[in-house]
Order: C-alpha cells, then structure tokens, then sequence
C-alpha cells in the first residue's frame, strides 16, 4: 500500500527534502537494467512481444531491442510501438503510424497508434508474454500509459502475461495535481479517474488498474532498483532521451501537467520552437504590456517557483507557422514549490478574457473523440472551462482540483 503526504503535511516533506541532497553513487536501475539480472530473465520462459519507444534504452543509451533479443533470443517474436511510432517520429494528435517490418532486427512492428489503439488477438498470436517498456512523464494525457492499459485488456483475453519494466516518474512520485477524471470525458488521453499529475511511476499505474480499474490480467512488474518518490529525473543518474517529439527535456516535463491545456485552444503551446510545452503564445499578444498584469495575479496567489519571461517566437510548423507570436516562456526555478497545473489554468483564464474574441475553444475531433471538447477531453471535466469563462476565483479552482485532501482513495493500492 502506498500513501503520500496530505499538502499540509508536504512542504515539510519539501523543506526536509531541500536540506538533504539526493547524492547518487550510481545511477538507479530501471526495470529494463534489472531484466538482465539472471533470476528475472530465467523467470520468462515462452515467446514475447515487446512495446517499446525511442526512449526504452539502459544506462549506456543501448536500445531495448537488441537487449531483449540478446536476452532471449529468438523468443522475442513481435515489437509493438505506441503514439509517435518506435522512433518517435511523428507528432501529435491522430497522426498515425503503420505496421512494417524492421530490416535490422527482422521483426514484425505493430503500430498501436494506427487503425488500432490496442493490440488486436491476432497481432499477440504466438505470444507468452508482453514485455512493455516505456518512459512516461508522469501526467494523465500522455497516452503512453494508457497503450499500456488497452494492451493489459488485450492481453488478459489472449491469456498472455503482461511484464511492465518499470521507470521512474521524472517529476517525481510525491507532487499531485488537478482533478480526477470524470467517466463521461473518457478518451485515449485519460481512460481511467487520474488527476493530471499523478504521481505514480508507470509499473504503479499498471498495479492500479488491476487492483482499482478492474483490468483483468497476468501482470507483473520489474520494479527499480534505488528510485525514491523524491527524486526528480536529473536526481536518477540515467541519461535522458526523448519520449516524444515534442517534450525535449526534462525541464519540459515540469510545466506539462498545466501546459499540454493550451493543445485545447488557439494559443500556441511552443510546438514548432525548440522548447515546445514551456512557451505559450499568440499572434495577437503584446506580452510585454502584459506581464505586469499577469505578475499581480500570481502574486496576488501566492504562486511561486517560475518565472513568466516575455518573448516574441516564430512557431516553424502547427499553431502559427511562421507567423511571429507574442508570449511566455514558463522557466521553473524551484520545483518543489511550483504548481505547473494551477499556474497554467490560471494563465489560461487570464488570456481568454484578455484577448478576448481572439481566443478559441478548439474545436472537435481531438485523440479519436468528435463529441466533446478538446479542452474539456484534455482536462476530463467541462468545469475547468467553464470556471475560465466565467473568470472564476482560486478558492473555487482548488476545489474543482479537490487536491486538498490527499491521500486519495485512488493512490492507495
């Protein structure tokens, strides 16, 4: 059972954590590391499947798939590659990769971001075991975990057992934020009740479906070896590399859990600059007048831990192609107090009202869903919008978030 700090206990928890630094003799070992550990390895007896990314590599940048076909050889049968493909290539939303055959390793790849969200009974034909392997960054619209979950559906009706390599939460396993998904806004980027930041490693989330959302399947999880909820990724000694096209860095996945909102909206969210999800812009914002404003507010909130830099930037492909825009880059200068969600619905709020008729609802289809808002898919509610449009205050805000009382019933498994 796993139970976290309530808020008003956190900031000691914060403070304590500030005073004591991390000091890492080696980095930590992910599940992929510890797969080569002879009594794990020796446990996997049939064929396997592997779901894998750009990022599934070990500490010396190695890729998973040449590991796990030196491991078992000729037993690794199938590779599966979620949202972006297998070398993260693609960009966001709906733009779907194929089905092919990897020259290199002579294996079949099955695209779980095709025709197909989820493994279908004959692609696991064949299969023992599926080995899943994947770097999330810890907030509830990134589909990565839920390509797990539908792959855990799928395979529990094969009767095909599910390993998940577990990897560490790169913003950590103590902060939560924003409210719980709500059944009715249900989608590809939040199938299951998770507040946007969760807090949860993908192996927990993996143990909380079968034990909280009634996914029936074999699981098991090849957990870490040295992680602690404390850690932040630059805290883990592992190299970084990209899960996605467009979260660069680990500096991204900071502000993510309250930028990826603006995907909802006509207001460019950084893609097509070199930082995307830590700039927030349009072509209509003079943020220079503005940042007075906008520094009273989150002020006036006690809102700390980031700084709102004015900028002017050319997106080079999506929102705005190569027209200049006028916005923010988020920098976080201390992460331990920074609320990327708040502070982003907050900014949200501010520029609706601020620029007024040139702010746009994005309108459907979104991930696959052509009935309800983007926005509200992105946030699993309707309410976040509304509170925006009716300019609602930061009191009400935290009890949409209902993140207050925690534990959560949810975090507990």
């Amino acid at each position: 059972m796993t139970c976290f700090p309530g808020n008003a206990d956190r900031h000691k928890y914060y403070n304590l954590a500030s005073k004591i630094s991390i000091a890492i003799l080696k980095p930590i070992k992910t599940g992929l590391e510890r797969l080569k550990d002879k009594s794990i390895r020796n446990s996997i007896k049939g064929n396997i499947g592997y779901l894998c990314h750009a990022a599934s590599v070990d500490i010396n940048l190695n890729h998973g798939i040449p590991i796990v076909k030196e491991l078992f050889g000729n037993r690794l049968k199938k590779i599966f590659s979620p949202q972006h493909g297998l070398f993260g290539d693609l960009q966001d939303n709906m733009i779907e990769s194929d089905h092919f055959f990897h020259p290199h390793y002579q294996l079949p790849v099955y695209s779980l971001y095709s025709y197909t969200r989820k493994p279908t009974s004959d692609m696991l034909d064949g299969l023992d075991h599926m080995i899943i392997d994947l770097q999330d960054v810890g907030t509830r619209v990134y589909t990565y975990i839920w390509s797990m979950i539908l792959t855990m559906e799928s395979a529990g009706e094969k009767g095909v057992e599910v390993i998940v390599l577990d990897r560490p939460n790169p913003i950590g396993g103590i902060h939560v934020e924003g409210n719980m998904l709500k059944p009715k806004f249900s989608s590809f980027v939040g199938l299951y009740p998770l507040p946007m930041r969760h807090g949860l490693t993908i192996g927990e989330i993996a143990k909380m479906a079968v034990s909280k959302w009634e996914v029936r399947c074999e699981l098991r999880i090849v957990e870490m070896e040295g992680w602690e909820r404390k850690m932040y990724f630059d805290d883990t000694g592992l190299p970084w590399v990209i899960p996605s096209p467009n979260l660069a860095t680990p500096e991204a996945t900071l502000v993510y859990p309250g930028s990826v909102i603006f995907e909802g909206t006509n207001m460019s969210e950084g893609r097509g600059t070199t930082r995307s999800l830590e700039i927030i812009g349009h072509s209509k914002l003079d943020p220079f007048s503005f940042l007075e404003h906008l520094t009273s507010v989150f002020k006036k909130y006690h809102l700390e831990g980031f700084v709102l830099r004015p900028l002017i930037f050319k997106p080079t492909f999506q929102k705005y192609r190569e027209i200049n825009c006028g916005g923010f880059q988020i920098h976080v200068t201390d992460r331990l107090v920074f609320e990327p969600w708040i502070v982003s619905v907050i900014l949200c709020r501010e520029l609706y009202h601020h620029l007024g008729d040139h702010f746009i609802w994005k309108q459907p289809p979104y991930e696959y869903e052509f009935n309800n808002m983007p926005f509200d898919i992105l946030n699993g509610t309707d309410e976040i919008r509304k509170w925006v449009e009716k300019g609602g205050g930061i009191d009400e805000l935290r009890i949409i978030a209902r993140n207050d009382g925690l534990p959560h019933d949810w975090l507990l498994y």
